[in-house]
């Protein structure tokens, strides 16, 4: 609602004021100076409303602000410049999907690097094998000719520390190709980082871009952003509640919403979490509520009005609150006698209201009319004039 509109409706509500209180002001110096036990014998001029049974919704209104469901900060996982981003805002979003690349050159060399490492120490591990297979076997010649009494101790012995060295360097080449190995591993995956994805956890699988950090050229570090991608299928909206309204709100509850973007729209939602504790600095506790939002309409840091329906009658009595009035500390309404001449004094008690109704409770069924302007005039079994308007 514009500022405008704001400032004629509140005009015409001031005007109307204004005239209902001329209205009573005139009814009351018409009847100042007659004694209250006389003004049953001159007829009021009055105003009614009809007593209507239905559906009564109490219900509380708040203010609050849309954000996203959730959200994903898509980062650099190692440095470099910027060489293309893939999306722009407000651009769709897959799951895994590249969103940018940076200058991979100094990458794609260490894997390079990384791979002749490799390459080396599977070399040396063959050669070990072949080394340790002569060693093998010279060893068992040796033991050989030791049971024919041909070679001496000590060549056994030389033979055999020959042997175990060999086994020995094997491990050695094993453990070295292993490490080449997890070096080229390593190499790679640094190589595909510099293909920057949208890697989220959970949610739907598509997202919007609501934020680009960085552009061509830029150089990023490691773990610096580069978007902020949000899910709009559904919206969270949050508003804090004091003590009085805490007690009367659970989860599920239904909700609707309005915001400026689109005027006399109503969207609808429902209270998902409500915070179990309440702020210390504000005395107010936190209410999140899920809006869906399948047509993207709704965006994220909308300011929003939110009506909950905090208790529904079926089959409620109504009249307008401008009929309740206050006789010796009680309320009831003034209610027009099947005659359409006279009233009736009835004590009630006010229930829920929604806008300028309320529900009233009885001690009896309350059918027919009650009196809505003039009624400050009024006592007890009255005369009245049933008037459509009061010039």
């Amino acid at each position: 609602m514009g500022i405008g509109k704001s400032l004629n409706i509140l005009i015409v509500v001031a005007a109307l004021g204004s005239l209902g209180w001329l209205i009573s002001q005139r009814l009351a110096e018409q009847f100042e100076d007659v004694p209250r036990q006389q003004r049953s014998t001159r007829a009021v001029p009055v105003e009614v409303e009809q007593i209507v049974n239905g559906r009564m919704n109490q219900i509380r209104s708040f203010t609050g602000t849309l954000d996203a469901n959730q959200e994903f900060i898509v980062s650099a996982k190692v440095s470099g410049r910027v060489e293309e981003v893939t999306v722009d805002l407000a651009d769709r979003v897959g799951r895994n999907q590249i969103v940018a690349r940076l200058d991979n050159a100094e990458y794609r060399q260490a894997l390079t690097q990384s791979e002749a490492d490799l390459a080396v120490a599977r070399a040396n591990l063959a050669e070990a094998e072949s080394l340790l297979k002569i060693a093998d076997r010279e060893l068992v010649r040796v033991n050989t000719l030791r049971e024919r009494g041909v070679s001496s101790e000590s060549e056994q012995d030389t033979i055999r520390a020959n042997q175990l060295a060999r086994a020995a360097h094997l491990d050695v080449t094993q453990a070295q190709v292993t490490r080449a190995t997890a070096a080229v591993e390593t190499a790679r995956i640094r190589l595909g980082y510099s293909n920057v994805t949208a890697s989220w956890q959970g949610g739907n699988d598509h997202r919007i871009v609501a934020e680009r950090y960085v552009d061509e050229g830029s150089t990023v570090g490691i773990n610096e952003p580069l978007l902020r991608v949000v899910e709009m299928d559904q919206l969270i909206a949050v508003f804090y509640v004091t003590e009085r309204d805490y007690g009367l709100l659970k989860p599920s509850q239904k909700v609707s919403l309005e915001t400026d973007a689109y005027t006399n729209e109503v969207f609808e939602g429902h209270i998902a979490r409500i915070a179990p504790v309440f702020r210390a600095s504000t005395r107010q506790a936190k209410v999140e509520l899920k809006v869906e939002n399948t047509d993207l309409r709704l965006k994220p840091g909308m300011f929003v009005r939110i009506r909950v329906i905090l208790e529904s009658i079926e089959q409620a009595t109504i009249v307008p609150e401008a009929a309740l009035v206050t006789r010796d500390e009680k309320t009831g309404v003034f209610m027009l006698n099947p005659d359409g001449a006279s009233v009736r004094w009835q004590p009630v008690e006010p229930g829920i209201r929604e806008g300028r109704r309320v529900q009233v409770m009885a001690n009896r069924v309350l059918e027919g009319s009650v009196i809505t302007l003039g009624q400050q005039l009024l006592d007890d079994a009255s005369s009245v004039t049933v008037q459509s308007s009061l010039q």
